[in-house]
C-alpha cells in the first residue's frame, strides 16, 4: 500500500518514499503514545479528585511519619524534642490543606511521567 502525499494544489500527488512512509508512521505513533499519556494524565486528576478523602489520608499518615523522623533525626534533647512533636501535630490541618493543592497539581504529571518512564524503552 502507497502512502501518498497531498500538496496545496488538490491535482498533484506525491509518492512517499519507503523512508518518508516510516518517518509518517513514526510520527503517528509518537503523537498516540503523547495523547495515551495525556490521557493516563487526566485519569489520575480525575482519581485524585474522587478520591479527595483518600488521598488526604494518605499525606497526613506520610506527614505524621516524615515530621516525627525528621524531629527524632533533628532534635536530641528530649524535652524540646516532645515540644516540637507537639508543633508538628498543630500544623498538621494546614499541611493537609496545604499538601493536597500541591499534591493535585503536581502528581498526575509527576506519576504519568513515571510510568511513562517505565514503559519506554
Amino acid at each position: 500500500m502507497a502512502m501518498v502525499k497531498y500538496t496545496d494544489k488538490s491535482d498533484k500527488v506525491i509518492k512517499l518514499s519507503r523512508r518518508e512512509r516510516q518517518e509518517v508512521e513514526i510520527m503517528q505513533q509518537q503523537r498516540l503514545q503523547e495523547q495515551r499519556m495525556r490521557d493516563v494524565k487526566l485519569i489520575l486528576e480525575n482519581l485524585f479528585t474522587r478520591e479527595e478523602a483518600t488521598v488526604k489520608l494518605i499525606l497526613e499518615c506520610l506527614y505524621e511519619v516524615g515530621s516525627a523522623n525528621l524531629i527524632n533525626k533533628k532534635v536530641r534533647f528530649r524535652p524540646l524534642n516532645r515540644f516540637v512533636k507537639a508543633i508538628a501535630s498543630m500544623s498538621k490541618p494546614a499541611f493537609r490543606l496545604w499538601g493536597f493543592r500541591w499534591f493535585k497539581g503536581n502528581c498526575p504529571q509527576l506519576i504519568a511521567d513515571w510510568l511513562e518512564s517505565k514503559v519506554t524503552f
